[in-house]
């Protein structure tokens, strides 16, 4: 769904990237309550992991492909701030690397794939997990129905920014029908993909994920019938092994995304997006301009001057995941070291509430 330059007109495309602009730096101060020992180290994975994923195009309908989005995996995963973030890095690297989604439209992807995804697939997935048991399993059901409820949410984000700023003459109904349509279905995709994902490792590490933390603490009631003491040694003796436990789910993580990007990637589907799909049938595309770098040495995610496709595309995939890894890993470094440095008083508070 990545929005090319052209599909939107500037006033709205200014007006999107000073929201998605906002939303940024609202989520670089939220992030600094997420980003805690367990969550800094998985940060910049999760932005690699998503640049890997969403170059696994799935077929949906004749002729149409989808592929992650990610605001919902990455929300369960890291908590909603930290998402944006990291679909944030992952957008500019696409964009600025790959010519992939439109610079000026840069906003407009961030707002409608980063901050609305997030949004509702978080809202959606807190809201089941009060209505469904407190275990392990609901965690995973309710990521798939946020992550399922997400893709569409995205689609329809698209039709309004169209409705306020489109540059062609079409109809919003035809619009709106074919996105929604379309969106469904790869929303399944999308669903299945982030229910995998989070049960995989809710099932190593669930203090992991961001999304079932509140589940943990009452595995510890069981050691404690009745002695306040007893929780005690549980947290005494989990860090050493934890440490050596998250470094292996990292380390199983990357490989993961670099086995996606750098050879799964060439067995994806060929047919266009769900976007590109109705923007072709619907003529949005009419007045698509040409992206600003277009001349780049890994547009259309080729390494220029590499002629065997398998080993161009598998080769910038890898390229990629590390650009995507290192840079989502320097901005939570940041993030994190501000949270280190802020008043004692301020950040020690919501540790002791957690602990």
């Amino acid at each position: 769904m990545h929005v090319p330059d052209g599909f939107i007109d500037a006033p709205v495309s200014l007006a999107t990237g000073a929201l998605a602009a906002a939303a940024v730096a609202t989520a670089l101060r939220g992030a600094r309550r997420e980003l805690d020992d367990r969550a800094a180290p998985l940060a910049g994975l999760v932005a690699a992991f998503v640049f890997a994923v969403q170059m696994l195009n799935f077929p949906v309908a004749a002729g149409t492909s989808g592929h992650l989005l990610g605001g919902a995996l990455a929300a369960i995963l890291v908590g909603p701030y930290t998402a944006v973030l990291c679909i944030s890095v992952v957008l500019l690297m696409q964009g600025i690397l790959f010519a992939d989604g439109g610079l000026t439209a840069l906003g407009v992807n961030i707002t409608d794939m980063g901050v609305v995804t997030t949004l509702v697939a978080y809202g959606t997935f807190r809201a089941l997990l009060v209505l469904l048991p407190r275990r392990r399993p609901s965690v995973t059901a309710a990521s798939f129905v946020a992550a399922l409820v997400s893709v569409p949410a995205a689609a329809c984000a698209f039709t309004l920014l169209y409705a306020l700023g489109g540059t062609t003459d079409v109809s919003l109904g035809k619009v709106f029908t074919a996105m929604a349509g379309v969106h469904v279905l790869i929303g399944v995709g999308e669903a299945a993909i982030t229910a995998l994902t989070v049960g995989a490792v809710l099932a190593v590490r669930p203090d992991l994920v961001h999304g079932a933390r509140g589940l943990v603490r009452p595995l510890e009631l069981r050691t404690s019938p009745g002695s306040p003491p007893a929780p005690e040694p549980v947290p005494a003796r989990t860090p050493a092994p934890a440490r050596r436990s998250a470094r292996r789910v990292w380390a199983a993580g990357l490989v993961t995304a670099l086995v996606c990007a750098g050879g799964v990637s060439y067995y994806a589907s060929t047919s266009p997006d769900g976007l590109e799909k109705v923007a072709h049938d619907k003529g949005l595309d009419s007045r698509t301009e040409e992206h600003a770098a277009k001349g780049s040495p890994l547009a259309d995610y080729q390494v220029k001057d590499v002629s065997d496709a398998r080993i161009s595309g598998g080769l910038a995939g890898v390229i990629g995941v590390g650009v995507t890894l290192a840079a989502g890993t320097g901005v939570f470094l940041v993030v994190r070291r501000r949270r280190a440095h802020a008043p004692t008083p301020a950040a020690e508070a919501p540790a002791a509430g957690s602990v």
